[in-house]
C-alpha cells in the first residue's frame, strides 16, 4: 500500500523523523538541482548571502573561511566545501581577497546574489505549488513543536 492510500489515522502514526529526513533529502536535492542547472552551488550563494551588507551580514566587512563555516553551521552539509566554494566565486569575480585569509563580496557578487535570490523565488513557488500557506504554517508549528518536545 502507498503512503497516498493510508488514512488519516495510519498517517498519525507514520515516525516523524522518517518523513521529515525524506522531506529535507528531497528539497534539497531538488533545490541544489535547480541551482546547478542556473551555474551555482547553493553553499555558493550562502557565501555570497553571509557577505553582503545587503543581506546575512549587515556591516558587509570580509569574513574568514572559518567565521563563515560558522554563520552557516545550522545548514550546512558534510559534503559542503568552503574552501573550494570560494575559490570558484573568486575565479568568476564575485567574492575578492581582503587580506591572507578574508573574503569580501565584489559588485558583480552582489549583482550575482540579487539574480540568484530571484531563482531561489521560483525555486520556493515549485515546492510550495498546492500548499496553502496555512497548511504550511501549521506543519512548521508542529515541527517546531516536536522539536521543543525532544530539547532539553
Amino acid at each position: 500500500m502507498s503512503v497516498d492510500q493510508l488514512s488519516d489515522e495510519e498517517l498519525a502514526g507514520q515516525p516523524a523523523a522518517y518523513w521529515t529526513g525524506m522531506a529535507y533529502e528531497a528539497l534539497i536535492a531538488f533545490t541544489r538541482a535547480r541551482q546547478a542547472e542556473a551555474g551555482f552551488t547553493q553553499p555558493q550563494f550562502w557565501i555570497l548571502r553571509n557577505l553582503s551588507a545587503g543581506d546575512l551580514w549587515p556591516d558587509g566587512s570580509a569574513r574568514t573561511i572559518p567565521e563563515l563555516r560558522q554563520a552557516m553551521s545550522t545548514y550546512l552539509r558534510a559534503e559542503d566545501d568552503l574552501d573550494a566554494e570560494a575559490s570558484g566565486l573568486a575565479a568568476q569575480g564575485l567574492i575578492a581577497r581582503e587580506g591572507p585569509d578574508r573574503w569580501r563580496i565584489t559588485e558583480a557578487g552582489d549583482a550575482a546574489r540579487l539574480k540568484i535570490s530571484k531563482l531561489a523565488l521560483g525555486i520556493r513557488a515549485r515546492i510550495h505549488d498546492g500548499v496553502d500557506d496555512a497548511d504550511y504554517v501549521t506543519a512548521l508549528k508542529v515541527l517546531r513543536r516536536m522539536i521543543a518536545n525532544v530539547r532539553s
